[in-house]
């Protein structure tokens, strides 16, 4: 029967499921020290040639680097491609006053030779696993993002240190063949398969079809992606984490293969859950069989699988959980015996059931609340010595909020990790949207290559001299002033992100967040933050000319302004409730005046540009109304999120809100100004307000969204002054 389907299969797939023709399924890695200069040769094209890396062997299982060299002449010595690189960078941020980010970067001002090194730096990492991305990434941070950008992110990643990355491109066309296998059409399973802004979800067994159907074309395009994804990874030796089968199935398994049980699982969010096969029977067996072969054979084994069984609510019935988690573990043991379960480490997740059930000597824990809950003290106790890794979500959706809890990184991951019996033994970073927040990226990535608690004073000193190129008075007052506010706030309050501005949330004078599960408050002081944006301001001219600077000047302003909506908005409800209609006037106009402030600072960088994130969209199809489709899966995941019983009922509306050029004074200076019209004619006309229909006015503004800029313009300089003289 299974021979038969893939006879079908390759009838109704064909390349569109297996990629470009000529593609082998599992390349050939290039030369591990070749992988290290082809890369540096992309970053540093007029220095590339200037440094040798060498590949060494491992000292006692750990990975290890070592730069020396005279002016001109850089050897570089580490274990593996991608350490080779994190060594380099080590070297070109303490020595060359340079580095790389996802968020702007300083290179252009390196001179001609690089300088020579006076101490070797020599760096053991203390984290054997060091791991990238969150589930959710591939949604919030870019959906419809091509090779380019994933050649540079891997770059980046490589260049921080870290070492096992998540894949979610291409599960699509490996969902896709596995159940043509098993009794579905092609059509089928093409429409129950989201658009790729929702996959991560559907991935997590939360959701399934919202912006689909996905094309034959579309499963074409992205598994050459991902084929290109997982090669690079593998010559750079980094290890890409590709998802697991755990037992999502389409609607009616049961009927189209005979004796298979399925459990309904419920809700989430106003979306109905896939079906979950039982994992004890001979049909869980069989599609995990048909899943990771069909894996194997478009991208190559690799030795980490993530699966997320029960994720946020998962209902297993009446099947025993150890159970299931046990058949879970041989079906990924049969296909890949030596490979590690990753799962994440959230809510309730992962049962203790589950634990108890496997091998904890090969499931690795990425603990996402590390910095987010006071209470976790003892995740030795709570996971019975499971190996886990240090992780934190400084952004949830994508939220442009800048900071992150650093001191709970400086204090607890030494302590955690040097404590007698601690199971710690990584780091995993997983903002829920990456590319923001460049000194947490640095700080957090430093944590697996420092040993002894992290100085943070210290290093936020040291930060800006890489930063920005060389040392500064006033750089280095800039970001003491946001260590001590923005990342220096502690999960004390049980929160691991900042709050959101509220000009992007849905109007209400009462409104205290624009995200359902956002923070209520600030949680820093909003005069003490002002003052790091005259000190950036005074920044030597020299040291401007980046983009890191001009990326941190963006961010900082931004900022500012998105801080002055908790501050005004409790004056203009005072203003309504005294039925001051002039000064509840003056006011509003001032929140407009911001609105339009915010506006102009978000659109002069393209990364904050709604216009790049809808062409990236629009690119991907292959036809106007495949273009349409996936533009409306991509700009619905950043507004109502999904129909309305998911944006209203599970408040998921808003959830990935951003200060982007586009939305600031397109969607929310709408919804605003709607808002304060209507409140201004009660009153005028001693009445009360009458009620608004966001969601409606949401969703038509998203299936038929204005034409917004695409490319960046004003000057940031010229317009954080403005703010700043206006603070």
């Amino acid at each position: 029967m299974h021979i038969a389907r893939r006879t079908l299969l390759g009838a109704l797939a064909g390349s569109a499921a297996l990629g470009a023709v000529g593609v082998p399924a599992a390349p050939a890695a290039a030369a591990p020290t070749g992988a290290a200069a082809a890369a540096l040769a992309r970053l540093l094209p007029r220095h590339h040639e200037q440094v040798t890396f060498r590949t060494v062997a491992r000292r006692g299982g750990k990975d290890h680097f070592r730069v020396s060299g005279s002016a001109g002449r850089i050897t570089v010595e580490g274990t593996t491609p991608a350490v080779q690189l994190t060594g380099f960078h080590w070297y070109l941020r303490h020595t060359a006053h340079a580095h790389f980010s996802w968020s702007g970067e300083r290179t252009g001002a390196l001179p001609d030779r690089l300088p020579a090194v006076r101490t070797p730096p020599a760096r053991t990492s203390n984290a054997v696993h060091r791991f990238a991305l969150n589930d959710t990434n591939d949604g919030y941070t870019g959906p419809y993002h091509g090779w380019d950008y994933w050649e540079r992110e891997i770059d980046v990643l490589a260049l921080h240190g870290f070492n096992e990355v998540l894949v979610y491109a291409g599960a699509d066309a490996v969902y896709h063949r596995t159940f043509v296998e098993h009794g579905y059409s092609d059509a089928e399973v093409r429409q129950w398969v989201p658009g790729p802004a929702h996959q991560p979800w559907w991935l997590l067994q939360n959701m399934a079809s919202f912006g689909g159907p996905v094309s034959r074309e579309l499963l074409d395009r992205r598994t050459e992606l991902a084929r290109r994804i997982t090669r690079r990874l593998r010559e750079l030796g980094m290890t890409p984490v590709l998802p697991g089968y755990y037992g999502t199935v389409p609607p009616g398994f049961a009927q189209r293969n005979k004796g298979a049980r399925v459990i309904a699982q419920g809700d989430w969010g106003g979306f109905r859950r896939p079906d979950w096969l039982d994992p004890r029977g001979p049909h869980f067996a069989a599609v995990a069989r048909t899943f990771y072969a069909t894996q194997r054979e478009l991208y190559g084994a690799t030795s980490m699988y993530k699966m997320d069984l029960l994720h946020e609510g998962g209902n297993p019935g009446d099947v025993p959980v150890g159970d299931a988690a046990r058949a879970v573990e041989k079906a990924l043991r049969t296909a890949h015996p030596t490979a590690t379960w990753a799962i994440l480490g959230w809510q309730e997740n992962p049962k203790r059931a589950i634990i108890d059930a496997v091998d904890r000597s090969r499931m690795l824990i990425l603990d996402g609340v590390s910095d987010h809950y006071p209470k976790v003290t003892d995740r030795e106790a709570d996971w019975a010595g499971t190996p886990y890794a240090f992780g934190t979500i400084w952004n949830f959706g994508g939220h442009t909020a800048l900071g992150a809890n650093a001191p709970d990184w400086a204090q607890l991951y030494d302590r955690w990790r040097t404590k007698p019996g601690s199971a710690l033994r990584g780091i995993a970073l997983m903002p829920e949207a990456a590319d923001n927040n460049p000194a947490a990226l640095a700080l957090f990535s430093d944590l697996a290559w420092t040993d002894g608690p992290v100085d943070l004073k210290g290093w936020f000193e040291r930060w800006p001299g890489y930063r920005y190129g060389g040392d500064d008075a006033n750089a280095v007052r800039a970001w003491d002033v946001l260590r001590r506010t923005a990342y220096g706030t502690t999960r004390a309050d049980g929160w691991s992100e900042q709050a959101d501005g509220l000009f992007g949330a849905r109007p209400d004078l009462a409104v205290n967040r624009a995200g359902a599960w956002s923070p209520r408050k600030l949680r820093y002081d909003a005069a003490e933050f002002d003052k790091a944006l005259p000190a950036l301001l005074a920044v030597a001219p020299a040291l401007r000319d980046s983009s890191a600077y001009r990326y941190d000047l963006l961010d900082v302003a931004r900022q500012c302004v998105a801080n002055r909506s908790r501050l005004l908005l409790p004056r203009v409800k005072a203003a309504y409730d005294a039925g001051d209609r002039d000064r509840f006037g003056r006011l509003t106009g001032q929140w407009l005046e911001w609105m339009a402030l915010l506006e102009q600072v978000v659109a002069t960088d393209e990364r904050h540009l709604l216009g790049r994130w809808l062409a990236d969209a629009r690119a991907w199809g292959s036809s106007d109304t495949e273009r349409d489709r996936l533009r409306d899966d991509a700009l619905s995941l950043l507004t109502v999120w999904g129909p309305r019983a998911s944006a209203d009922g599970g408040k998921l509306h808003d959830y990935a809100n951003r200060e982007w050029s586009g939305l600031v004074g397109g969607l929310y200076r709408m919804r605003w100004t709607t808002y304060f019209r209507e409140l201004d004619g009660a009153l005028a006309e001693g009445r009360k307000p009458r009620p608004v229909d966001w969601f409606a006015l949401e969703d038509r503004w998203t299936r038929r969204p204005p034409a917004v800029r695409t490319r960046p313009a004003g000057d940031i300089v010229r317009i954080a002054r403005t703010v700043a003289s206006r603070l």
